[in-house]
């Protein structure tokens, strides 16, 4: 197999920190409502690979050979409770208390807690 056949020019122009992106693959640009995501990996020795994430639209087609590689979603229970592990009780409750929007409803304290735990685990 002539690997030179199988490798594609792919640009990939990304503004900001946003979804704003433009995509072409040999010089072709693809509607940017056709992808929904897209990942670049590399591994030392190994060829780029390009992932592109399709969205799910009925006027979009695709032409052309691709390497499809189908992977099932992690399982997020195990990374949820190593996070949860790291979560200090005194740490939560504090912040939890300290909150503009802690209500007095019923469940307002656990509410309040479960969407500082949210932040936290976005990086907030």
């Amino acid at each position: 197999m002539n690997h030179s056949e199988d490798v594609r020019r792919v640009e990939i122009t990304a503004r900001g920190g946003r979804a704003d992106i433009e995509i072409e693959i040999d010089g072709a640009r693809i509607d940017p409502g056709a992808v929904k995501a897209y990942s670049v990996s590399h591994l030392a020795g190994q060829r780029p690979e390009v992932l592109l994430h399709v969205a799910d639209r009925n006027e979009t087609q695709w032409a052309g050979l691709a390497r499809v590689a189908v992977a099932d979603l992690p399982d997020p229970g195990p990374a949820a409770a190593a996070f949860l592990d790291a979560i200090d009780p005194e740490a939560l409750e504090r912040a939890a208390l300290a909150r503009p929007d802690l209500g007095t409803e019923p469940y307002s304290l656990t509410k309040t807690m479960l969407t500082q735990l949210g932040e936290w685990a976005r990086g907030l």
